[in-house]
């Protein structure tokens, strides 16, 4: 049997999980009620139908429109309607505008997905693609994985701030960690390398792999569970500003925060809003949807600090992980050598380097594939509707 070239096989590899993640999308969509894909508590969360949309339009926009012949948009409104942030692309709807629209309706949007598949499939069966395509089609995969994973933070927050607290689903979606110890792995002094390595996929601000010189530390096994986190809480961790950098003090007392986001104290008991519905806190699962400020002052309450994100990526062989996006103690910086790449794409990443803190590892929510050891996510301090928790360092 006659076998394809190497990139040939790459490319029909990758229509082929692009054909599964894009179902796996509509699937998280699933168990959802037309009014559930339209609403917008607030700016940071997007109507489920906008990340419908978005990443549709990201497969049309750089996979189709500039290389398959004759391609027609299908409709020239949904430039403005499904772009996020990319000014190289043209004007956008503002972000907390995104659930005003009401049109086009959740229908249109799933023909509009049928439409983009039917043609990214017809480009990738029929034509000879080049490194270059193939990378980008790659991009787009990894892109709606992350998608994927904000869906599942905003139907949360979606569904959590109902006043019903309404199910998701009565199915356990997303599997829990249960932390039944935090034992200390020790690292000794010394040079360490940092960085992406090989020719797998990676984003470009886990490129520029270098050398970094660490002092010796000793990191939990585990993340913090609830358990723990309780007891701060019943130490009087939300009223003591010596745990708490000035602006988190400033962010508890102008938001009157006492706990994790979806906690809630209920007849004497505390409750969790999960994709289940409201339960019962059990104290042995990783603590989760904490801001840096929360991880912060929990660390100084306790006497020891976050890692920074070499400290974390060193660790990541010997400790347990992929449960939470753990807060580290680093600001999201160029790694040395980076650089944006020309057009739209090098807004990808390079733009937000400035006012977000280093979140490492992976969670419940992160789709199977899209995680590694190097993988830098990045969030400003305050935010905590992503599923971030935490590991202490001393």
């Amino acid at each position: 049997m006659r076998t394809l070239p190497k990139e040939k096989n790459r490319g029909q590899g990758l229509l082929e999980t692009y054909k599964l993640v894009r179902k796996g999308t509509e699937t998280i969509c699933s168990p959802l009620q037309i009014e559930d894909y339209v609403v917008q508590p607030i700016g940071d969360v997007s109507p489920p139908k906008w990340h419908l949309g978005h990443t549709t339009w990201f497969f049309e926009t750089f996979v189709l429109a500039p290389n398959l012949v004759g391609y027609k948009m299908y409709d020239s409104n949904f430039n403005y309607v499904f772009n996020s942030y990319y000014e190289t692309v043209g004007a956008r709807v503002i972000r907390t505008d995104r659930g005003n629209l009401s049109r086009p309706t959740v229908s249109e949007i799933y023909r509009y997905r049928k439409y983009v598949n039917d043609h990214v499939e017809q480009l990738f069966e029929n034509t000879d693609i080049d490194k270059e395509l193939q990378d980008i089609l790659e991009l787009g995969i990894h892109h709606e994985q992350q998608h994927q994973e904000l869906l599942f933070m905003d139907i949360k927050y979606i569904l959590g701030h109902n006043p019903l607290f309404p199910a998701y689903s009565n199915e356990t979606v997303l599997d829990e960690m249960e932390v039944l110890r935090e034992e200390p792995v020790t690292f000794s002094e010394g040079a360490y390398w940092i960085g992406h390595k090989g020719k797998s996929f990676c984003y470009d601000n886990e490129k520029g792999r270098h050398l970094v010189y660490l002092d010796a530390f000793e990191i939990a096994s585990h993340p913090v569970s609830n358990g723990a986190y309780l007891e701060f809480i019943r130490d009087g961790g939300y009223t003591d500003f010596r745990f708490w950098h000035a602006a988190g003090w400033d962010w508890v007392n102008r938001n009157k925060i006492k706990a994790p986001l979806y906690w809630h104290f209920m007849d004497g008991h505390w409750m969790q809003y999960g994709l289940r519905g409201i339960q019962e806190i059990i104290p042995t699962e990783a603590v989760c949807h904490i801001s840096y400020y929360e991880a912060a002052a929990f660390a100084a309450w306790s006497g020891k600090r976050l890692p920074t994100e070499t400290e974390w990526e060193v660790a990541s062989g010997r400790i347990s992980w992929g449960h939470r996006w753990e807060w580290t103690e680093s600001a999201y910086l160029p790694y040395p050598k980076f650089r944006k790449a020309k057009g739209a794409i090098g807004e990808y990443n390079g733009k937000f380097m400035v006012d977000q803190i280093v979140l490492r590892g992976a969670s419940v929510a992160t789709p199977e594939g899209h995680s590694r050891k190097t993988y830098r996510n990045f969030f400003p301090t305050d935010r905590r509707w992503q599923f971030s928790g935490m590991r202490l360092v001393q």
